[in-house]
Parts: C-alpha cells; sequence; structure tokens
C-alpha cells in the first residue's frame, strides 16, 4: 500500500440516531487524537429525517460523508462503505456505541500478530459499565426448531439454545467465536477480498452472521479480544427504531436458512413463522374486544405471512 494509506477505515451507518451520531463520532475524534494510527472514518447517511445529514457535515468537516437518497438498509450500506475505504483494515461500528481510546489500536495489533485471524471484535458494554454477553454461536436447524416457537417455551433450559447464545461462556476471556456483533468489528482487508461484502439481501439483520459463516469457512479465524478494549454500546437504540423490525427480522431468517440450510432450513423456519402468527393472533384477540377492529388487525398480520412464505 501506498505510505499514505490510513491505517484503519472507519465506517459508520447513519440513519435517524442524530445523538447517538455526535456522541460516536467525538470519541472516535478523542480517539484519533490520541493514537500513532491514521483513521479514515467513513458515515453513509441513509435518508435520516432528523438533521443528522447536517450536523455530520457542520460539526465533523474531516468525516468523509455519503448521503444515500433513501435507506439502503444495514448490508448494502456496509458494503458500498467497504467499497470506498481506502485503509488496510476495514471497521464496522454502529453509530449508537462510544469507542474507548486504544481499543482500536490494540485490535488492529492483535492483527498483526495473529495472521490466521480475518476478523476481531472487542468488548461490549452497558453504559452501567456491565459486559454485553453479545457473542452468539452459529444458528442451526435445531436453533430454527427451538427458537420462539412452543418447545422453547417447553423445554426453556434447552442445551441448544444454551448452546447457541454461548450460555457456557461469560466473555471475561479471549477466544475464538462463531459470530460477534457487527457492532464493531475489525476485518482484514485480505478477508474482506477473499470472502466479499455483506448479502445485500440480508437487509437489515442476520448479515453479520452470514458474512462471519464465509470467513469461517474460508478458512479464517474470528476472535474476541476482552483484554485492552471497551466498547460502550447503546444497546437496541439503532436497529430498535426501524417501524417494521420483527417482520423484517422473519424476512432476512428466512433468506439465511434457505441460503444454508436449502429446502430443510426455509420449511422449518416458515413453519415456525406460522406458529408465531398465530400465537399473535390470539394475543391480538384477547386483547381487542371490537370484533372489526379485530378483523383489520388479523387481516394484516395474515398478509405480511403469506407475503413471506410466497418468497
Amino acid at each position: 500500500m501506498e505510505p499514505d494509506t490510513p491505517d484503519l477505515s472507519i465506517i459508520i451507518l447513519s440513519w435517524n440516531t442524530l445523538e447517538l451520531t455526535r456522541a460516536c463520532l467525538r470519541e472516535l475524534s478523542r480517539c484519533r487524537e490520541r493514537s500513532p494510527l491514521r483513521y479514515e472514518i467513513l458515515v453513509i447517511e441513509n435518508a435520516s429525517e432528523d438533521g443528522s445529514l447536517e450536523m455530520i457535515r457542520d460539526e465533523f468537516p474531516d468525516v468523509r460523508l455519503y448521503r444515500n437518497p433513501e435507506n439502503l438498509g444495514y448490508a448494502r450500506a456496509v458494503n458500498q462503505g467497504l467499497r470506498l475505504a481506502t485503509g488496510r483494515r476495514l471497521v464496522l461500528l454502529g453509530s449508537d456505541t462510544e469507542v474507548r481510546p486504544g481499543t482500536l489500536e490494540r485490535m488492529d495489533r492483535f492483527l498483526e500478530e495473529n495472521p490466521g485471524v480475518g476478523a476481531v471484535a472487542p468488548r461490549l458494554v452497558n453504559a452501567d459499565g456491565s459486559l454485553q454477553r453479545a457473542c452468539m454461536r452459529f444458528p442451526d436447524l435445531k436453533v430454527a426448531l427451538y427458537y420462539d416457537t412452543f418447545l422453547e417455551k417447553f423445554f426453556p433450559e434447552n442445551r441448544t439454545l444454551k448452546r447457541y447464545f454461548y450460555k457456557d461462556w461469560s466473555h471475561d476471556a479471549t477466544r475464538s467465536v462463531d459470530q460477534p456483533p457487527g457492532t464493531c468489528l475489525m476485518v482484514r482487508r485480505a478477508t474482506y477480498a477473499d470472502v466479499g461484502g455483506m448479502d445485500r439481501k440480508l437487509w437489515l439483520f442476520f448479515n453479520d452472521v452470514d458474512w462471519c459463516l464465509r470467513m469461517r469457512r474460508a478458512g479464517w479465524d474470528i476472535v474476541y479480544l476482552h483484554e485492552g478494549t471497551e466498547v460502550l454500546h447503546h444497546l437496541g437504540q439503532s436497529t430498535g427504531r426501524h417501524p417494521a423490525f420483527a417482520f423484517v427480522w422473519h424476512q432476512n431468517r428466512l433468506h439465511f436458512y434457505r441460503k444454508h440450510f436449502h429446502l430443510m432450513g426455509s420449511f422449518i423456519v416458515k413453519s415456525a413463522m406460522v406458529y408465531v402468527a398465530g400465537r399473535e393472533l390470539l394475543r391480538i384477540r384477547r386483547n381487542l374486544e371490537d370484533k372489526k377492529e379485530f378483523r383489520a388487525h388479523a387481516a394484516q398480520l395474515l398478509r405480511a405471512l403469506g407475503g413471506t412464505l410466497l418468497r
């Protein structure tokens, strides 16, 4: 690479999280002032309506700011940032995070010392300093059978979901993991060249799961780095703002299972969706005494379910 190539390209997606994005960029500015590494900060602005674009442009003029005319979703916007990035390391960073000084430098050094590691994630904490146990194992067909179905209700302590959520590990040490959250993930440029970007069909969810799975299948290790790292994560403050959160989650989950588990994956996930829809209809019926209002809500739910099942 050229001598003036940035060490880190930090890619942030912005969508109606003005104050969170401001805090994120302020903390990054403090980190950069103390760092021997050269930062390149890219913000992909996904058509926010809360003044985020103007705030970033006015308060952080050194940020490379790109505005999309519409919300392209997470995966497509991340891919846009990856294509634009010029650094030797690629960092995905949520707008709902605040990186503590030294964290990115520790992650970069870890990749330098461990050439077989394709991606590394830091320790995430809540506002009160408590640890977020955010890593997960890759979902399999058993997970699809248990998660949010009657099996989980009758067997809440089942081994499948305990394993899926890493309940056998307290996140108190560095180790190889399947799937750290994409909230803060540093990726080697060679890894990105090897596996490509995110699956654009995974609009909001399961994109980081799919990406990590493809890294693993390509022979790259993925590591959770506990020591010397800390990132404050305002949990649920970005994706939780999406109005069709649950519906998009089911759509993306179905695509992931169809892609990696083919017909059997698709069948199990669709069956689980029918169960969840039936449970939701019963809940709506209990809460709505007006039959006309209930029929309107039920019709809306069934249309959404039918549209997803026919995909």
